[in-house]
């Protein structure tokens, strides 16, 4: 499967379980040893939560995700918007097509990881850098030092196309509400975000000291067995690698901090003191602001930790 689905799937999966894991422990304390959890009202979690706790809604979480996260229900609405689109228009897609876009104006572009948001957000695209050294390195970077190499050219290039005119957050959308393959195929950068995004996923579950059993049910249970030896080998090298969000960060491509601190965050409960610090030190790493941290968080619908 390409990366953006394996994203899709994954993304899925941590938003149900937080769902369900809010509506049984909405009125619980804050144990010892751990931060009380404390979550905002608004933002994508605010309304998938609220519309699903609302007298008559149908359908429980898991058949709301393709209308709240996804951006709409399937069948419903212009999937893409073409070479003129402004992006992805609600879901958790338009959050990171929005950011994306507030990055490109005031990026000064001009080649190499600059061309990345243009192919990113939305708009016209750019063609796709190809298949040399140059992409190799992005690609390399990406992924990740584990899947640096043919093997990061190999996943991103998998179910890809070298152009298209979707941005990330509709593709990302569709994988979310198809939970299969987007309708478009996504370019080689568009998988190697989507692929950092999974890393950035993976670390931040990690980030109060273990993966447990539930915490891997949540990220992968979704995965079925479409994943062929690199896919699984990409999620293993993940899951082994070392708490380090510095090191994470060093791999952002400039403009695409703020996504990257997002999808962390959704990956987290931030009811334990280790998931706080590693969102605090991520934030500083990326070279995020208060307010710009206080922003994310709202979009989302969890409160920021207090400083």
């Amino acid at each position: 499967m390409s990366l953006m689905k394996t994203l899709g799937r994954v993304a899925a999966g941590v938003i149900l379980a937080k769902g369900i894991g809010a509506a049984m422990q909405q009125h619980q304390q804050g144990r010892p040893g751990q931060v009380t959890r404390n979550r905002s009202q608004g933002g994508l979690l605010g309304e998938l939560f609220g519309n699903n706790s609302r007298p008559g809604a149908g359908g429980g979480l898991n058949d709301m995700l393709g209308q709240v996260l996804g951006g709409g229900r399937p069948g419903t609405g212009t999937r893409y918007g073409g070479p003129q689109s402004s992006g992805a228009s609600g879901g958790l897609g338009g959050l990171l097509d929005g950011l994306t876009t507030r990055a490109r104006s005031g990026s000064s572009g001009g080649g190499g990881l600059g061309d990345l948001l243009g192919q990113l957000g939305g708009g016209s695209k750019t063609r796709s850098a190809g298949s040399g050294g140059g992409l190799g390195d992005i690609l390399g970077g990406l992924l990740g030092g584990a899947a640096a190499g043919g093997m990061a050219g190999n996943l991103a290039r998998k179910d890809s196309q070298p152009t298209n005119d979707a941005s990330f957050g509709e593709l990302f959308n569709d994988a979310v509400v198809k939970q299969g393959e987007p309708e478009v195929a996504p370019t080689p950068e568009q998988n190697a975000v989507a692929g950092l995004m999974l890393r950035a996923m993976i670390q931040a579950a990690k980030s109060d000291g273990t993966i447990d059993e539930a915490e891997k049910q949540r990220l992968l249970g979704k995965l079925g067995d479409d994943l062929d030896d690199e896919e699984r080998q990409f999620i293993r090298d993940q899951m082994a690698a070392p708490v380090d969000p510095e090191a994470l960060a060093r791999d952002v491509p400039q403009g695409l901090e703020s996504q990257v601190y997002l999808m962390s965050l959704l990956a987290i409960d931030l009811d334990h003191e280790d998931e706080v610090r590693y969102l605090g030190r991520l934030a500083q790493a990326l070279k995020l602001d208060r307010p710009a941290v206080q922003e994310i968080h709202d979009q989302v619908g969890i409160a920021a930790p207090q400083a």
